[in-house]
């Protein structure tokens, strides 16, 4: 009898083991809309104004980045993320227009950007919404590169086969 009990524990082991294999694959393939592709570019249109919000959207972006449906067309997509309008009061190390919870939430957002761009993600600021919002340029993070309009770099992100990600 212990034989017969080990020879079907071990066949129903084998069979959940082809299941989850067979799954893997259906999981992988999610995305009809990635078959075929080379490589994968994309510029994030960033301009949520809420600190919570930011966080949440620059954790998934970062996600993305690492999705395994990503990284199986190419290990290192290109990723830009420009920051347009309100969200570039979020950037700055001058943080005492914020709420003490919202600080520290602004700090959050920094330790994600950093963690972002350490892995290959780029960053843009736009300057003119920047100078429109009272953001001094030597309080912008270090890991955003400054440019003086988003738009022009969102044009030529686009006009370089970058797919438009909008984040509003």
């Amino acid at each position: 009898m212990k034989k017969k009990s080990r020879i079907i524990i071990t066949s129903l082991l084998f069979s959940i083991c082809i299941l989850f294999a067979a799954a893997g694959d259906v999981w992988s393939e999610e995305y009809v809309s990635l078959k075929g592709l080379k490589s994968v570019k994309a510029v994030f249109d960033f301009r949520i104004g809420d600190p919570q919000s930011t966080a949440l959207h620059l954790k998934l972006i970062h996600q993305t980045f690492n999705d395994k449906n990503i990284t199986a067309i190419t290990n290192k997509p290109d990723f830009v993320v420009l920051i347009i309008g309100e969200s570039v009061k979020l950037v700055s190390k001058n943080r005492e227009r914020f709420s003490p919870e919202q600080q520290k939430i602004l700090g959050e957002i920094a330790d994600v950007i950093s963690a972002m761009s350490k892995d290959g993600i780029k960053f843009e600021i736009c300057m003119f919404a920047a100078n429109a919002m009272a953001v001094a340029p030597s309080s912008i993070l270090p890991e955003i590169k400054q440019v003086g309009n988003g738009w022009i770099s969102l044009i030529g992100y686009q006009a370089g086969g970058y797919s438009l990600v909008p984040a509003y």
